[in-house]
Protein backbone atom coordinates (compact mmCIF):
# COMPACT_ATOMS: atom_id res chain seq x y z
CA UNK A 1 0.00 0.00 0.00
CA UNK A 2 1.00 3.65 -0.25
CA UNK A 3 2.54 5.57 2.64
CA UNK A 4 -0.66 7.47 3.45
CA UNK A 5 -2.75 4.31 3.76
CA UNK A 6 -0.13 2.65 5.95
CA UNK A 7 -0.14 5.75 8.16
CA UNK A 8 -3.92 5.83 8.72
CA UNK A 9 -3.81 2.07 9.35
CA UNK A 10 -1.22 2.63 12.08
CA UNK A 11 -3.31 5.34 13.74
CA UNK A 12 -6.43 3.20 13.47
CA UNK A 13 -4.64 0.27 15.09
CA UNK A 14 -3.58 2.58 17.92
CA UNK A 15 -7.25 3.48 18.38
CA UNK A 16 -8.26 -0.18 18.30
CA UNK A 17 -5.68 -0.84 21.04
CA UNK A 18 -7.84 1.13 23.50
CA UNK A 19 -9.91 -2.07 23.79
CA UNK A 20 -6.90 -3.53 25.62
CA UNK A 21 -7.48 -2.77 29.35
CA UNK A 22 -3.76 -2.29 30.02
CA UNK A 23 -3.68 0.32 27.25
CA UNK A 24 -6.94 2.01 28.19
CA UNK A 25 -5.97 2.37 31.85
CA UNK A 26 -2.49 3.83 31.34
CA UNK A 27 -1.82 7.04 29.44
CA UNK A 28 1.87 6.08 29.23
CA UNK A 29 1.09 2.73 27.65
CA UNK A 30 -1.53 4.28 25.36
CA UNK A 31 0.99 6.84 24.13
CA UNK A 32 3.73 4.24 23.70
CA UNK A 33 1.33 1.98 21.79
CA UNK A 34 0.19 4.79 19.49
CA UNK A 35 3.80 5.68 18.70
CA UNK A 36 4.56 2.00 18.21
CA UNK A 37 1.67 1.37 15.82
CA UNK A 38 2.42 4.49 13.78
CA UNK A 39 6.15 3.72 13.51
CA UNK A 40 5.44 0.03 12.99
CA UNK A 41 3.09 0.85 10.13
CA UNK A 42 5.93 2.70 8.37
CA UNK A 43 9.09 0.80 9.38
CA UNK A 44 9.14 -1.86 6.60
CA UNK A 45 9.16 0.87 3.96
CA UNK A 46 12.42 2.35 5.24
CA UNK A 47 13.98 0.74 2.16
CA UNK A 48 12.35 3.49 0.08
CA UNK A 49 15.53 5.50 0.72
CA UNK A 50 17.26 3.13 -1.71
CA UNK A 51 15.63 5.08 -4.52
CA UNK A 52 18.06 7.88 -3.71
CA UNK A 53 20.88 5.57 -4.76
CA UNK A 54 19.52 4.29 -8.10
CA UNK A 55 16.54 2.52 -9.60
CA UNK A 56 18.31 -0.83 -9.93
CA UNK A 57 19.04 -1.08 -6.21
CA UNK A 58 15.53 0.13 -5.39
CA UNK A 59 13.75 -2.33 -7.71
CA UNK A 60 15.84 -5.28 -6.54
CA UNK A 61 15.44 -4.54 -2.81
CA UNK A 62 12.23 -2.55 -2.20
CA UNK A 63 9.77 -4.65 -0.20
CA UNK A 64 12.50 -7.24 0.09
CA UNK A 65 14.39 -7.99 3.28
CA UNK A 66 12.66 -5.21 5.26
CA UNK A 67 9.35 -7.07 4.70
CA UNK A 68 10.81 -10.50 5.47
CA UNK A 69 9.96 -12.78 8.42
CA UNK A 70 13.08 -11.82 10.46
CA UNK A 71 12.37 -8.11 10.07
CA UNK A 72 8.68 -8.51 10.91
CA UNK A 73 9.99 -9.79 14.24
CA UNK A 74 12.85 -7.29 14.52
CA UNK A 75 11.00 -4.01 13.87
CA UNK A 76 8.67 -4.36 16.92
CA UNK A 77 11.62 -5.18 19.18
CA UNK A 78 13.57 -2.11 18.04
CA UNK A 79 10.57 0.22 18.30
CA UNK A 80 9.52 -1.13 21.70
CA UNK A 81 13.09 -0.87 23.02
CA UNK A 82 13.19 2.80 21.96
CA UNK A 83 9.78 3.43 23.55
CA UNK A 84 10.99 1.91 26.84
CA UNK A 85 13.54 4.70 27.21
CA UNK A 86 10.96 7.43 26.56
CA UNK A 87 8.08 5.88 28.52
CA UNK A 88 9.60 3.58 31.18
CA UNK A 89 6.23 3.47 32.97
CA UNK A 90 4.51 1.93 29.93
CA UNK A 91 3.74 -1.76 29.68
CA UNK A 92 6.35 -2.94 27.20
CA UNK A 93 4.78 -6.34 26.51
CA UNK A 94 1.55 -4.78 25.28
CA UNK A 95 3.48 -2.08 23.45
CA UNK A 96 5.36 -4.85 21.64
CA UNK A 97 2.16 -6.79 20.86
CA UNK A 98 0.42 -3.83 19.21
CA UNK A 99 3.57 -2.71 17.43
CA UNK A 100 4.02 -6.24 16.08
CA UNK A 101 0.43 -6.18 14.80
CA UNK A 102 1.15 -2.89 13.00
CA UNK A 103 4.26 -4.30 11.29
CA UNK A 104 2.50 -7.56 10.43
CA UNK A 105 -0.51 -5.68 9.00
CA UNK A 106 1.79 -3.56 6.83
CA UNK A 107 3.43 -6.62 5.25
CA UNK A 108 0.15 -8.54 5.05
CA UNK A 109 -1.71 -5.86 3.07
CA UNK A 110 1.30 -5.36 0.76
CA UNK A 111 1.00 -8.99 -0.32
CA UNK A 112 -2.35 -8.16 -1.93
CA UNK A 113 -0.78 -5.59 -4.29
CA UNK A 114 0.49 -6.37 -7.78
CA UNK A 115 4.00 -5.23 -6.73
CA UNK A 116 4.07 -7.71 -3.85
CA UNK A 117 6.77 -8.43 -1.26
CA UNK A 118 9.38 -11.02 -0.40
CA UNK A 119 7.40 -11.69 2.76
CA UNK A 120 8.45 -15.32 3.14
CA UNK A 121 12.20 -14.72 3.11
CA UNK A 122 14.40 -16.48 4.17
CA UNK A 123 12.21 -19.52 3.39
CA UNK A 124 11.98 -18.33 -0.22
CA UNK A 125 13.07 -15.28 -2.19
CA UNK A 126 9.92 -15.53 -4.33
CA UNK A 127 7.87 -12.36 -4.70
CA UNK A 128 4.38 -12.82 -3.23
CA UNK A 129 2.06 -10.57 -5.23
CA UNK A 130 -1.62 -11.53 -5.26
CA UNK A 131 -2.70 -8.60 -7.45
CA UNK A 132 -6.03 -8.09 -5.68
CA UNK A 133 -5.78 -4.59 -4.17
CA UNK A 134 -4.33 -1.50 -5.88
CA UNK A 135 -1.33 0.15 -4.21
CA UNK A 136 -3.67 3.04 -3.40
CA UNK A 137 -7.23 1.92 -2.87
CA UNK A 138 -9.65 4.86 -2.37
CA UNK A 139 -12.16 2.71 -0.47
CA UNK A 140 -9.62 1.39 2.05
CA UNK A 141 -8.15 4.84 2.60
CA UNK A 142 -11.58 6.45 2.78
CA UNK A 143 -12.98 4.01 5.36
CA UNK A 144 -9.98 4.66 7.61
CA UNK A 145 -10.40 8.42 7.25
CA UNK A 146 -14.11 8.08 8.10
CA UNK A 147 -13.18 6.14 11.24
CA UNK A 148 -10.65 8.78 12.27
CA UNK A 149 -13.22 11.55 11.75
CA UNK A 150 -15.77 9.71 13.89
CA UNK A 151 -13.11 9.32 16.58
CA UNK A 152 -12.34 13.04 16.40
CA UNK A 153 -16.05 13.78 16.89
CA UNK A 154 -16.15 11.77 20.10
CA UNK A 155 -17.03 8.20 19.15
CA UNK A 156 -15.05 5.60 21.09
CA UNK A 157 -12.11 4.45 18.95
CA UNK A 158 -12.25 0.77 19.88
CA UNK A 159 -15.78 -0.03 18.63
CA UNK A 160 -15.35 2.42 15.75
CA UNK A 161 -12.33 0.63 14.34
CA UNK A 162 -13.79 -2.80 14.97
CA UNK A 163 -16.56 -1.74 12.61
CA UNK A 164 -13.98 -0.32 10.16
CA UNK A 165 -12.12 -3.61 10.04
CA UNK A 166 -15.28 -5.69 9.73
CA UNK A 167 -16.15 -3.57 6.67
CA UNK A 168 -12.63 -4.01 5.27
CA UNK A 169 -12.66 -7.78 5.78
CA UNK A 170 -15.85 -7.87 3.73
CA UNK A 171 -14.23 -5.62 1.11
CA UNK A 172 -11.17 -7.86 0.81
CA UNK A 173 -13.35 -10.93 0.44
CA UNK A 174 -15.34 -9.18 -2.31
CA UNK A 175 -12.11 -8.25 -4.12
CA UNK A 176 -10.82 -11.82 -3.87
CA UNK A 177 -14.07 -13.09 -5.44
CA UNK A 178 -13.85 -10.43 -8.16
CA UNK A 179 -10.24 -11.43 -8.85
CA UNK A 180 -11.19 -15.09 -9.24
CA UNK A 181 -14.13 -14.18 -11.45
CA UNK A 182 -11.96 -12.10 -13.79
CA UNK A 183 -9.41 -14.91 -14.06
CA UNK A 184 -12.19 -17.31 -15.02
CA UNK A 185 -13.37 -14.90 -17.72
CA UNK A 186 -9.81 -14.59 -19.06
CA UNK A 187 -9.54 -18.38 -19.30
CA UNK A 188 -12.76 -18.43 -21.31
CA UNK A 189 -11.34 -15.77 -23.63
CA UNK A 190 -7.85 -17.34 -23.88
CA UNK A 191 -8.27 -21.08 -23.21
CA UNK A 192 -4.56 -21.90 -23.59
CA UNK A 193 -3.49 -19.36 -20.94
CA UNK A 194 -0.62 -20.71 -18.85
CA UNK A 195 -0.23 -17.73 -16.58
CA UNK A 196 -2.60 -14.87 -15.86
CA UNK A 197 -1.40 -11.79 -14.01
CA UNK A 198 -4.04 -9.29 -12.90
CA UNK A 199 -3.18 -5.78 -11.77
CA UNK A 200 -6.01 -3.90 -10.03
CA UNK A 201 -6.66 -0.24 -10.70
CA UNK A 202 -8.33 2.42 -8.55
CA UNK A 203 -11.62 1.57 -10.25
CA UNK A 204 -13.31 -1.42 -8.62
CA UNK A 205 -14.31 -3.21 -11.83
CA UNK A 206 -11.25 -2.33 -13.93
CA UNK A 207 -8.21 -4.63 -14.10
CA UNK A 208 -5.05 -4.72 -16.20
CA UNK A 209 -4.23 -8.19 -17.51
CA UNK A 210 -1.09 -9.89 -18.81
CA UNK A 211 -1.43 -13.45 -20.11
CA UNK A 212 1.26 -15.94 -21.07
CA UNK A 213 0.50 -18.86 -23.39
CA UNK A 214 2.83 -21.34 -25.04
CA UNK A 215 3.71 -19.02 -27.91
CA UNK A 216 2.15 -15.62 -27.20
CA UNK A 217 1.76 -12.81 -24.70
CA UNK A 218 -1.61 -11.09 -24.48
CA UNK A 219 -2.16 -7.71 -22.87
CA UNK A 220 -5.78 -7.03 -22.03
CA UNK A 221 -8.10 -5.07 -19.80
CA UNK A 222 -11.21 -6.04 -17.89
CA UNK A 223 -13.79 -3.30 -17.50
CA UNK A 224 -17.11 -4.20 -15.88
CA UNK A 225 -16.33 -7.88 -16.58
CA UNK A 226 -15.77 -7.25 -20.29
CA UNK A 227 -12.37 -8.58 -21.42
CA UNK A 228 -10.72 -6.62 -24.23
CA UNK A 229 -7.41 -7.76 -25.73
CA UNK A 230 -5.27 -4.70 -26.43
CA UNK A 231 -2.00 -6.17 -27.71
CA UNK A 232 -0.66 -9.56 -28.76
CA UNK A 233 3.06 -10.38 -28.95
CA UNK A 234 4.87 -13.46 -30.12
CA UNK A 235 6.63 -15.19 -27.27
CA UNK A 236 10.29 -15.88 -28.05
CA UNK A 237 12.73 -17.51 -25.61
CA UNK A 238 15.85 -15.55 -24.76
CA UNK A 239 18.44 -16.37 -27.44
CA UNK A 240 21.94 -17.70 -26.87
CA UNK A 241 23.55 -14.39 -27.82
CA UNK A 242 26.85 -12.76 -26.79
CA UNK A 243 25.09 -9.39 -26.94
CA UNK A 244 22.36 -10.50 -24.55
CA UNK A 245 24.84 -12.26 -22.26
CA UNK A 246 26.82 -9.03 -21.97
CA UNK A 247 23.70 -6.93 -21.43
CA UNK A 248 22.40 -9.20 -18.65
CA UNK A 249 25.53 -8.43 -16.64
CA UNK A 250 24.33 -4.85 -16.35
CA UNK A 251 22.89 -4.01 -12.93
CA UNK A 252 19.81 -2.29 -14.35
CA UNK A 253 18.79 -5.12 -16.66
CA UNK A 254 19.54 -7.83 -14.09
CA UNK A 255 17.41 -5.96 -11.53
CA UNK A 256 14.56 -5.73 -14.03
CA UNK A 257 14.71 -9.47 -14.79
CA UNK A 258 14.78 -10.34 -11.08
CA UNK A 259 11.58 -8.35 -10.52
CA UNK A 260 9.46 -8.63 -13.66
CA UNK A 261 7.50 -11.89 -14.18
CA UNK A 262 6.29 -11.14 -17.72
CA UNK A 263 8.18 -9.15 -20.34
CA UNK A 264 9.16 -9.11 -23.99
CA UNK A 265 12.60 -8.24 -25.31
CA UNK A 266 14.16 -6.55 -28.34
CA UNK A 267 17.73 -6.44 -29.67
CA UNK A 268 18.63 -3.96 -32.39
CA UNK A 269 21.78 -2.49 -33.95
CA UNK A 270 22.15 0.98 -35.43
CA UNK A 271 24.64 3.82 -35.34
CA UNK A 272 27.39 1.34 -34.36
CA UNK A 273 25.56 0.49 -31.15
CA UNK A 274 23.55 -2.48 -29.86
CA UNK A 275 20.33 -1.71 -28.01
CA UNK A 276 18.83 -4.34 -25.71
CA UNK A 277 15.38 -3.44 -24.42
CA UNK A 278 13.17 -5.38 -22.01
CA UNK A 279 9.54 -4.27 -21.60
CA UNK A 280 7.28 -5.25 -18.70
CA UNK A 281 3.80 -6.12 -20.00
CA UNK A 282 1.88 -5.55 -16.75
CA UNK A 283 1.72 -1.77 -16.75
CA UNK A 284 0.28 -0.71 -20.09
CA UNK A 285 -0.78 2.94 -19.86
CA UNK A 286 -2.12 5.15 -22.66
CA UNK A 287 -0.89 2.72 -25.28
CA UNK A 288 2.64 2.54 -23.86
CA UNK A 289 4.57 0.20 -21.60
CA UNK A 290 6.34 2.56 -19.20
CA UNK A 291 8.31 0.07 -17.09
CA UNK A 292 11.41 -0.86 -19.08
CA UNK A 293 15.07 -1.75 -18.93
CA UNK A 294 17.41 -0.69 -21.70
CA UNK A 295 21.13 -1.25 -22.27
CA UNK A 296 23.37 0.23 -24.96
CA UNK A 297 26.57 -1.60 -25.92
CA UNK A 298 29.34 -0.83 -28.38
CA UNK A 299 30.75 -3.20 -31.02
CA UNK A 300 33.07 -4.75 -28.43
CA UNK A 301 30.03 -5.37 -26.17
CA UNK A 302 31.12 -2.82 -23.61
CA UNK A 303 28.14 -1.28 -21.81
CA UNK A 304 27.79 2.38 -22.76
CA UNK A 305 24.80 3.25 -20.60
CA UNK A 306 21.65 1.69 -19.16
CA UNK A 307 18.43 2.46 -17.35
CA UNK A 308 15.55 0.72 -15.65
CA UNK A 309 12.38 2.27 -14.29
CA UNK A 310 9.23 4.03 -15.38
CA UNK A 311 9.33 6.41 -18.34
CA UNK A 312 6.35 7.57 -20.35
CA UNK A 313 8.01 9.07 -23.44
CA UNK A 314 10.96 8.02 -25.58
CA UNK A 315 12.40 11.54 -25.24
CA UNK A 316 12.58 11.23 -21.46
CA UNK A 317 14.18 7.83 -21.77
CA UNK A 318 16.89 9.15 -24.05
CA UNK A 319 17.58 12.02 -21.64
CA UNK A 320 17.99 9.53 -18.82
CA UNK A 321 20.41 7.55 -20.94
CA UNK A 322 22.26 10.71 -21.90
CA UNK A 323 22.04 9.72 -25.55
CA UNK A 324 22.16 12.56 -28.08
CA UNK A 325 19.84 11.83 -30.95
CA UNK A 326 20.07 13.64 -34.25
Amino acid sequence: MDTGTHLVMGIALGGLATLDPLVANSSYTATAVMIGTVLGSQAPDIDTVLKMRNNAVYIRNHRGITHSIPFVLLWPILITAAASFIFPEANMLHTWIWTFLAVFLHVFVDIFNAYGTQAIRPLSSRWVALGIINTFDPFIFGVHIAGLILWAFGLPPGPTFIMVYIILIGYYLARILEHRSIKALVREKIPDARRIILSPTMRYHKWKIAVTTGDKYYVAIADNREITILDTFERHPLPDSPVLDAALKDVNLSAFVSFSPVYRWEISYEQEMFTVRFIDLRYRSRGRYPFVAIVHLDDQLNILNSFTGWVFTEEKLQKKLNVITG
